[in-house]
C-alpha cells in the first residue's frame, strides 16, 4: 500500500486548486483505490499525521448524561469521533446527518461507539450537550456527546493527539453568526479496538457542491469504504493485551 503523501507534497500537488473542500476533493479522489486507507484531510494549514498511529494520551470528560468518562474507556470497542459544538451550523446540518446514518447502522452492535467532543466547552455544558443528544436520538451507551473541560487543553488535545486539522477561533462578528465561533475540521476519525487511529473520512466535505461537481461519486464511496471498515473491524473480535 502507498504511504500517505507528507504535507510538503500535498501542498504542492494541489497549489493551482481553490483552497478549501475543492483542494480536498481533489486530494481524496488520488487515495480512494488504497483500500480502507482514506486520505488525511486538512485545510487550515496544520500539520497532520504521515502514517495512522496509536493514541499515546487519554482524554477525561463528562457526558450528556453527566458521567464522568474517558476516551480510554472505548478501548476493546470500534468507535468513530467528531468535533462539533452545539451552535456550530454545520454540525447539527451536515455533519449531524451524516453521524446519524453510522449511528443507525451500527447501533445494535455492543462494540460499536461514537464520541463527539466539544470545541467550545466554555458553553457546551451538560444541558446543551444533554439536548444535542435527544435531537439526534443518541443513547448514552453507544453516542456520547463530551465536554472535556479547558477550551485550550481540549483543542491541542484533537489536534495533537487525534491529529484534527487545527480549530481556528473567527473574529468577523458576522462569520461568527453565520458560522459559529470555531472552524474546526469536519472529518470523522475512526479508532479501532487497540485504540488505534486507522482512518479519516470526511463525508461532509465530499457532499458540497463543489466536491459534486468535481467528482459526482466522491461522497457515496468514502461512504461505502467508511462502513465497509466499520464492519471489517467489528467483526475483529480479539484485542491483543485484553
Amino acid at each position: 500500500m502507498k504511504r500517505i503523501p507528507t504535507i510538503a507534497l500535498f501542498y504542492t500537488g494541489v497549489a493551482a486548486i481553490c483552497v478549501g473542500v475543492l483542494s480536498i476533493s481533489m486530494y481524496l479522489r488520488k487515495g480512494l483505490d488504497e483500500p480502507y486507507q482514506a486520505p488525511l484531510v486538512q485545510n487550515t494549514g496544520k500539520d497532520v499525521a504521515p502514517q495512522w498511529f496509536e493514541i499515546a494520551k487519554d482524554l477525561p470528560a463528562v457526558n450528556q448524561a453527566n458521567q464522568a468518562v474517558k476516551l480510554s474507556d472505548l478501548r476493546g470497542k470500534v468507535w468513530v469521533v467528531a468535533e462539533f459544538f452545539a451552535i456550530c451550523p454545520h454540525c447539527a446540518v451536515r455533519n449531524g446527518e451524516e453521524l446519524r446514518k453510522i449511528y443507525d447502522e451500527f447501533r445494535n452492535h455492543p462494540d460499536f461507539h461514537i464520541a463527539c467532543i466539544s470545541v467550545d466547552p466554555e458553553n457546551d455544558k451538560q444541558e446543551k450537550l444533554s439536548d444535542y443528544a435527544s435531537a439526534l436520538g443518541a443513547e448514552t451507551k453507544n453516542w456520547w456527546f463530551l465536554n472535556a473541560g479547558d477550551a485550550k487543553t481540549t483543542h491541542e488535545y484533537l489536534e495533537k493527539e487525534l491529529k484534527f486539522f487545527g480549530i481556528r477561533e473567527r473574529t468577523d462578528p458576522q462569520d461568527i453568526e453565520a458560522n459559529g465561533r470555531y472552524s474546526h475540521d469536519l472529518g470523522f476519525i475512526l479508532v479501532d479496538r487497540n485504540f488505534k487511529v486507522i482512518g479519516k473520512w470526511p463525508l461532509a466535505d465530499a457532499r458540497s457542491e463543489e466536491a459534486k461537481k468535481l467528482d459526482p461519486g466522491l461522497y457515496q464511496k468514502l461512504k461505502d469504504e467508511l462502513f465497509a471498515r466499520i464492519r471489517a473491524e467489528l467483526e475483529k473480535n480479539e484485542t491483543p493485551g485484553i
